[in-house]
């Protein structure tokens, strides 16, 4: 199947460093495109550390195959019409089993995950990539040819030093960046509403400016964020707290963003 044909946009979600969110970024991103009507993919390409499936609630379900000797995807139903079709790896091997592989087997696996899944055709393909510059997101930008790709950091000044190698990678492979979103941006205390700092503030908006990318938004820390992944049922789907209002806001400007890269 030629990637053009699998979606219309193709969307990586990068850091380079783990533990900035990246993947909740990837969830309720797919997850708030396809609750706007939009056909949605979700690839997890986190082949060692694959995350995706617990978000969601997943973690029982297997891929099957299908016709034509492809791979069925799971599917989740958001709305009457639409949902999210998703690949991982721990659709494949037990909960508690680690991966252990090197580069040509993990190239392997992400091969079949695009070329020999039976995907219909989609607006969104979301592909959530794991820390780092190596196979995965080499393969990926071959294989799918993103148009677009999503850099999430946090504002401390390590992660923002490899968010800006993450940057760099995507010019490298010719993909245009949508966009850098802070995550982490601060805590709001529930009691008084004062905003307290983490880290140094505005870090990923400056790094936006000097490395001439969009700022996308932030996200502040939310205790709300992390019980909704572990409970299986991603903060978007509750729409009424601050982080899913400031998450609707960055996906309209992700939507425009890559309307606009493809000219």
């Amino acid at each position: 199947m030629n990637y053009e044909e699998i979606a219309e946009n193709r969307i990586m979600v990068l850091s380079n460093k783990g533990g900035v969110g990246k993947t909740t970024v990837a969830v309720n991103l797919a997850l708030g495109l396809a609750m706007r009507g939009c056909r949605v993919g979700l690839i997890d390409a986190d082949i060692t550390g694959p995350n995706v499936p617990k978000m969601l609630g997943l973690d029982e379900e297997k891929l099957k195959a299908g016709p034509n000797k492809l791979i069925e995807p799971v599917h989740i139903q958001v709305g009457s019409d639409f949902g999210i079709d998703i690949v991982s790896m721990a659709f494949i091997v037990d909960r508690d089993s680690p991966v252990v592989w090197r580069g040509p087997m993990k190239t392997s696996i992400i091969k079949q995950f695009v070329e020999n899944v039976r995907w219909s055709e989609m607006d969104y393909m979301i592909i959530d990539l794991p820390p780092g510059t190596g196979d995965e997101a080499l393969s990926i930008a071959q294989l799918l040819r993103p148009n677009g790709a999503i850099i999430v950091t946090t504002p401390n000044d390590l992660a923002l030093l490899d968010a800006e190698k993450a940057v760099t990678l995507a010019r490298t492979m010719n993909v245009p960046v949508l966009g850098v979103i802070e995550n982490m941006s601060g805590f709001s205390c529930p009691k008084c509403g004062r905003k307290l700092d983490l880290f140094l503030p505005g870090g990923a908006e400056r790094a936006a400016s000097r490395m001439q990318i969009p700022f996308l938004g932030r996200l502040e820390v939310d205790p709300e964020i992390v019980r909704s992944g572990d409970r299986g049922r991603p903060f978007i789907v509750s729409g009424t707290n601050k982080a899913s209002k400031s998450l609707d806001a960055i996906i309209d400007l992700v939507a425009k963003r890559a309307c606009e890269s493809k000219g």
